[in-house]
């Protein structure tokens, strides 16, 4: 999955960031280093203060949809080779069991 670049507000370089569960608009910069890091500190690992940052999301992503019809799905999945229990409770849940 290829994520979006999103300036970092604290070093100013594009970072990507990936998705916050729970909040389609909003994601979390990856870790990363900042500016002149080795001239600065040596070896030392430092990240820059904008890592983990929240930010918005240039495009909200979508939400995973379930089919509605189980029997579609049903049909879909014997098509992929997977063999379905018949008469297995599913708790109510509407899932169909794979094994």
């Amino acid at each position: 999955m290829k994520l979006p670049r999103i300036e970092c507000k604290d070093c100013g370089r594009h970072i990507a960031a990936g998705p916050v569960a729970g909040r389609l608009s909003k994601g979390r910069l990856a870790r990363h280093d900042p500016p002149k890091r080795v001239s600065l500190y040596g070896t030392a690992l430092v990240s820059c203060p904008g890592s983990l940052d929240i930010v918005d999301l240039p495009v909200s992503a979508d939400q995973l949809e379930f089919e509605d019809n189980e029997k579609a799905l049903a049909s879909s999945l014997r098509q992929e080779g997977v063999r379905l229990v018949a008469g297995v409770d599913d708790g109510g849940l509407g899932t169909l069991p794979l094994f």
